[in-house]
This record gives C-alpha cells, structure tokens and sequence, in this order.
C-alpha cells in the first residue's frame, strides 16, 4: 500500500484511540468510547496486514477465529464478580503478547530458530552483525530488551494478581528485604539488558532477561494483599501499555507505539488516583511494598458487648421517616450479587419522596470502577453516583447509610490508628450519619485483617445474612408500610 494511505490511516486510528479513552471518562459516554477505539483497533490491524506483502494468512485467520471463540466466551460467561480477575488475566495477556514479539523479533533478525529450549541455552554466542552497528542498532535492541523486560513481568505480575482475586493464593511471600530485593532483581535485569545490547549475539544474557523479569513479576504482585489489588491492577495495565509502546518501536509500527503509549499514561495516572485514594507511595507500589502491617488489634476488645443487630423489617422502619439516604457499596455486594436489588431498594424509597445517592469509594471492590460497573449494569442513574469527595461533606445531613458489604473503605481506624495497614488512606465518613446500618454475613475483617469499630457504634444496626436476600426483605416491608 502507499505509505501516505497507511500513515494517514494510523493516524485516523491514533484519533480514535485518543476519543475513546476520553469517552471512557464518563459513565455515560463510556460504551461510545469502548466502541471507538475498537474501531480505531480494527482500522489498524486491517491496514497493518494489507501493507505486508509476504503473509501466510492462514495463520491469522486460525488466530482470529480461536481468539475470537475465547474471547466471546470469556465475555459471555464472565461474572460481573470475577471481572477484576478477567481484567488482571487480560493485562497479563498484553504483556506476554509483547514479550513474545519482542523475543520474535530478536531472533529473526539473528536468524536463529531454537527449536527447544536446551538448544537456546547451548548456543551460548551466535552472529551479532545483523543488528549492525551504530544509533540505529543500538535503539533496536534497547527497545528489544525492555520490552522482553516489562512485558514478562506484566505477564507473571498479572497471573499472580489474577490468583490472588480468585483466592487460589492465599499467603503473601516476597523477597528478603521487600522492595530492596525487587530492586536488586531489576537491577541484575537492567544490566543483563545492558549486556544484550552490548553482545547481542550473547543469548545467556537474553534468557537472563526473561528469567529475572519473570521473577520479577512474581516477586513485585506476591507480598501484596487483596485490599491493595485495585493499585496493582491499575499498575499492571500501565505496564502492558508499555510494553505494547515498546513493541510498537520494535516493529516500527507508529500506531501500535500510538495506542501503547495511551494506554500506559493513562494507567499511571489512574494509578497515581487510586494512591492518592489510599494513601500510598507511587514509589513503594512500584517495587511491591504497600500496606504495613502493624500491630495486631484484638476485635474482641472492639466489638464485646457493644454491637446492634437489627432484622430487615426494623430497617424498613426507619427509612419510613428518612428524607435522605446514602447507599455504600463494596464487594460483598458484587459476592452477593445484590446490584438489582439495590436499585429495587433505591425505586422504593424514591417512590415515597427520598433522596437517594450513592457513595463510592475510588477503590471499593477489586479494582477501580468495579462498584460504578456493578450498578450501571443494574441501571443505576449515573447522576446519583457520587465520588468519595463530594458525598463525604452530606453525610451529617444524611438520616441513613446502608452500607452493603463495604468495610475498609468505611472503617474510622483510617483516622484513628496510627500504624494500622489502612491508616491515612481516605476514607467514606459514614459514621458521621445520623444512622448506620450495615448488611454484613459476619464480623469478619476486610482485606487488611482489621476489625471496623464502626460496627459497634451506638447508631450503628448490624444486619446480618446474605447481602441480596435482606436487601430484598427491606423493599418488601418498605413496600408493605
């Protein structure tokens, strides 16, 4: 093809990528943008395969339609539930996407074809030559190592995240010395990519790449806990874009180096938000170290003798005389399913003349946005969603919170205890309603293993049961009054 069609193209793709991400923004604008920058994809990959000349496409269509079949069943069956785990298995895809092109590439332009793995480490020196020498050279294989770098340990990162979500890994391990290890390792790695560029024809120092990345990976994501998941998520998506930036420059395919390098600012910035959110370093998610542990706080001593339970019907009573309420979510809501019912609750009490909003939390759930996707697909009005800042200033004038299955989001030891894992990170001030009720199946901690003292409040009722099934019973009774 003409290149001035295919960079004109590239460029109507780079447009669409941009508009996307932009409509992703906002609630209401967000199907559009996903639907943009599909297409801007499309436009790309369609342009890309008809400028080769040599292609056996009987390879990509296979791979379009495997793919495409995994793909759509993934979506099709995937619970809104275990979304954070298909987002945490897809950024792992990226990057190991990335580091295969990578490694591709680097052996094509070798012109060696390992045909095991046995034969890779044997070959210990081939013909460097083909890279050349000079700038041009030496930026080829820059970009080669740090893409093979970046994108297996988004790939290992990303797999241990996903087990993790799936509680498949329910113990933290890491390196002795915590973020100084990881630190070393990625310093052993940087200069295994400084000898790669130095003798590229040395594949010792490719496999040692891709063997201390891959650790890497698994070492950065294993000390982390759940309640940290949604920083690493976003963390990891960064790194796939980069990767995919990387690779773009590998290729020397301007739109892949277009789209890569979207998708990795944005991810560190919606990183950098859901650190300020959480109070805590850039720096220190960076190289696996986040929440401290702290001293060990006795629930018993916190909740004997001072908790409140209530039944539904009691509940129901009190939002009789409500004139505002402030539903919280968390992820027991998404465990329990409870999205509609949820609404139906909110239809109810609109219906008899109360005002009701919904508190969000930037990282309630698994990972950012996961409430905001939970209630849009209930068909929740994106205008009665409000963010952590603007609902936290009403809640002294709130004569209801109904928190759903949130707890370290809602929990006044973020205030309180200092040197506690959650202490300084910001925090939804329900306490400071006129009333709390909290539907939760037991007393049990959170993520970060701490008791909430906002349960043993004197205006806090304790309901406990299944999350949808005492949702339900409220509107019912609700209903009845």
């Amino acid at each position: 093809m003409n290149p001035n069609i295919v960079n004109f193209v590239y460029l109507i793709a780079g447009i669409l990528f941009i508009l996307g991400i932009k409509g992703l923004t906002k609630p209401k604008t967000a199907v559009r943008g996903n639907m943009l920058s599909a297409l801007g994809m499309l436009l790309a990959v369609v342009v890309t395969l008809l400028n080769i000349n040599t292609v056996d496409y009987s390879y990509i269509v296979a791979g379009v339609v495997v793919g495409g079949i995994v793909g759509s069943i993934m979506a099709l069956r995937i619970q809104m539930t275990s979304m954070p785990q298909m987002v945490a298995l897809l950024n792992g895809f990226g990057g190991g996407a990335s580091l295969t092109i990578a490694l591709a590439e680097y052996f094509t332009v070798l012109g060696v074809a390992p045909q095991s793995f046995a034969d890779l480490v044997t070959s210990l020196a081939v013909d460097s030559s083909a890279f050349g020498v000079g700038v041009e050279g030496t930026i080829a294989l820059v970009a080669i190592g740090l893409t093979v770098l970046i994108g297996a340990v988004t790939l290992t990162g990303s797999l241990v995240a996903f087990s993790k979500l799936q509680e498949l890994m329910k113990k933290s391990y890491g390196l002795p010395g915590g973020p100084i290890g990881n630190g070393l390792f990625l310093v052993a790695a940087l200069a295994a990519v400084v000898c790669m560029v130095i003798n590229p024809g040395n594949l010792v120092a490719m496999v040692t790449i891709v063997a201390l990345a891959l650790l890497l990976g698994l070492f950065l994501v294993m000390p982390i806990g759940g309640a940290d998941m949604p920083v690493v998520i976003a963390l990891l998506n960064s790194y796939s874009g980069i990767a995919a930036a990387l690779a773009g420059f590998v290729l020397g395919n301007t739109v892949l180096i277009i789209a890569g390098s979207l998708v990795g600012t944005s991810g560190l910035i919606l990183t950098q938000i859901m650190c300020v959110a959480m109070n805590r370093s850039l720096a220190n998610v960076l190289f696996g170290k986040m929440a401290a542990g702290g001293e060990k706080i006795d629930a018993d001593e916190i909740y004997a003798g001072k908790v409140t339970s209530a039944q539904p019907e009691e509940v129901a009573m009190m939002l009789e005389v409500a004139k505002r309420v402030v539903i919280v979510p968390g992820y027991g809501m998404a465990m329990a399913q409870a999205q509609h019912a949820v609404r139906e609750l909110a239809d109810a009490m609109e219906a008899r003349g109360i005002e009701v909003e919904y508190g969000i939390h930037p990282v309630a759930g698994r990972m950012p946005g996961h409430m905001n996707v939970l209630l849009a697909e209930a068909e929740v009005p994106y205008d009665n969603l409000v963010e952590m800042d603007r609902i936290n200033p009403t809640f002294e004038d709130t004569d209801v919170v109904i928190v759903i299955g949130a707890n370290d989001v809602t929990n006044p030891m973020a205030r309180e205890a200092e040197g506690s894992p959650i202490y300084g990170m910001p925090i939804l001030n329900v306490d400071k309603a006129k009333n709390v009720v909290v539907i939760k199946r037991s007393l049990s901690p959170g993520f970060a293993g701490l008791p909430n003292p906002l349960f043993a409040m004197d205006h806090t009722l304790m309901v406990y049961g299944d999350g949808k099934k005492a949702v339900v019973e409220m509107t019912t009774a609700l209903n009845q009054a």
